[in-house]
């Protein structure tokens, strides 16, 4: 189908371009940008007036629940989550049930996925098999069923020898791991230590836990030459640790997760489940030096950490529910909140959550808008006012700590690959 998005304000961060401008779409591919030759003649005009039309969003951090967990999400209604808040491509962690440690696992994930035709899926495959931190996988032949990297989701790796061999393996072989840092034993509570968890009488989880882990892997890393991905850091000290370790050469990249964002620790209130995540919200100091390396590119990449949790695990005591908190739709207007808040420009707000976690998937022509690109983009309308609820969620989980809170900005049209998906 030929498309003409028209009138809008296009921001592509990958080339520079912020400015009014049209794009001619057809045969699933950007075709031009900007002046529109008088023979193109679209079945359908999209019209952005008022909109920003941005590349599709990428998200690193997505958990769908298939295979396993259907209860929780399902693919259908997680992919209508992402398409509906502007997700064209997305990332996912293999702790599913079984767990993604075999091919046939990943090609059967993605061909349920590219039956739907919706938004593109890159798996994760598992660093060990069942993540059981013992044995590691057969990350060549993982890769060769569309793996893009691997990790332990939110399994910690205790054996350090383990963890070596494992970045060495990856590094004799250009594969990138994904990690996200936190010691096994440290790591056992429910929220961050400080005087709210003690007020709460809640098992804290204290910084360290997560800068020995970055330790860890940072000297393992100087000594395999790995490339390591950082998945949801969470402290000011965790972000110092790899700010110095950029500042090395050492080829480390880390993400946010909306939560740790814009959240902290007394967020929880009065033991309100909807903020029991992993990582735990920590303190203000905490917040702060994550938006700062947000915005001086210590960290490259915010993700929504979408995780679909069912009511019956949300409404357990603190301590007793499941962790997690749908994410998907709220990605997109989180970003535009930041930027907001924290004096970022409107092209980097939007730089994070698209060509910046587009480099680490390592896709070509992902999260940008350019001819002969694949039509992967969201028309954007900035000031649309609305609440995360039940009611306007399309995701299966429906429990987020951002319930009720006035969010601001919101994908009027999605399309992947020129086929429009969502508006």
């Amino acid at each position: 189908m030929k498309i003409l998005v028209a009138n809008g304000r296009v921001i592509d961060p990958a080339s520079g371009v912020d400015g009014p401008a049209d794009l001619a779409i057809a045969g699933g591919v950007i075709r031009a940008i900007g002046q529109v030759g008088s023979d193109f003649e679209p079945e359908r005009t999209l019209d952005a007036k008022g909109c920003l039309v941005v590349p599709g969003l990428v998200d690193l951090a997505a958990r769908l629940r298939e295979p396993g967990y259907e209860h929780e999400g399902m693919l259908e209604s997680e992919m209508a989550a992402a398409v509906a808040g502007g997700v064209t491509s997305l990332v996912c962690p293999p702790d599913t049930d079984p767990v993604l440690d075999e091919p046939g696992l990943v090609q059967m994930l993605k061909f349920r996925a590219e039956k739907m035709q919706s938004a593109r899926l890159f798996p994760l495959g598992a660093l060990t098999r069942g993540l059981a931190g013992e044995v590691l996988t057969e990350m060549a032949e993982l890769t060769e069923a569309g793996c893009i990297g691997f990790g332990q989701a939110d399994v910690p790796l205790a054996n350090t020898q383990v963890l070596q061999r494992a970045l060495q393996y990856a590094s004799t072989f250009g594969h990138r791991v994904w990690l996200r840092p936190q010691d096994r034993d440290l790591g056992r509570g429910v929220a961050a230590s400080g005087p709210l968890a003690t007020r709460l009488g809640l098992a804290g989880v204290p910084v360290a836990a997560e800068t020995i882990a970055i330790f860890t892997i940072i000297e393992l890393m100087r000594s395999t030459g790995a490339r390591v991905h950082l998945c949801r850091l969470s402290s000011a000290a965790g972000v110092a640790q790899v700010r110095a370790a950029k500042a090395e050469g050492l080829p480390l990249t880390c993400d946010v997760s909306i939560n740790s964002l814009h959240l902290v620790d007394t967020d929880i209130g009065f033991f309100d489940s909807r903020a029991r995540l992993h990582p735990p919200l920590r303190q203000q100091r905490d917040r702060d030096a994550l938006s700062e390396g947000l915005l001086d590119g210590t960290i490259d990449a915010l993700v929504s950490d979408h995780s679909p949790v069912e009511a019956d695990a949300k409404t357990l005591p603190f301590a007793e529910s499941e962790p997690g908190a749908t994410g998907l739709e709220l990605l997109l207007p989180l970003a535009l909140r930041w930027a907001t808040r924290s004096g970022a420009s409107l092209s980097r707000a939007i730089e994070v959550v698209t060509s910046a976690p587009a480099r680490l998937v390592g896709a070509s022509g992902l999260g940008e808008l350019s001819v002969g690109s694949a039509a992967d983009l969201c028309v954007v309308d900035p000031a649309v006012e609305w609440q995360a609820d039940a009611a306007s969620l399309r995701s299966q989980g429906k429990h987020t700590p951002f319930a009720g809170q006035p969010l601001i900005g919101r994908a009027r049209f999605t399309l992947a690959g020129g086929r429009i998906l969502h508006g």
